[in-house]
């Protein structure tokens, strides 16, 4: 029995895949709440702890390791990596012939 797979290749953001409405916003959303957990991980902080630095009520920090990241807006998400000792660089690039997209990228 050789049944092919078939499979359809990523765009790189699922939220588009699933022709979600927003979706390069909710992927920037979801990209930002990632990383501010993984800092928040990586320094090893408690959930209280990491609510009193990014100064928020400890169930936020519930609800962004649980990436319900739709109940904040981009600003309020790119001040969290400000609290937690980090930069947040804004580039504008060229996209060449394509329409431009948003995206993370942490160092």
């Amino acid at each position: 029995m050789n049944k092919k797979i078939q499979f359809e290749k990523s765009s790189g953001n699922v939220f588009k895949d699933l022709d979600l409405p927003n979706a390069e916003e909710l992927f920037l959303k979801a990209k930002l709440g990632f990383e501010v957990f993984q800092i928040i991980e990586k320094r090893e902080l408690t959930q209280t702890a990491a609510a009193k630095v990014l100064g928020v009520k400890q169930p936020e920090i519930s609800r962004l390791k649980q990436g319900k990241f739709n109940h904040y807006s981009v600003e309020r998400l790119m001040t969290f990596p400000n609290r937690l000792n980090h930069d947040v660089e804004i580039r504008i690039i060229p996209s060449e012939d394509r329409e431009g997209q948003q995206r993370v990228v942490a160092v």
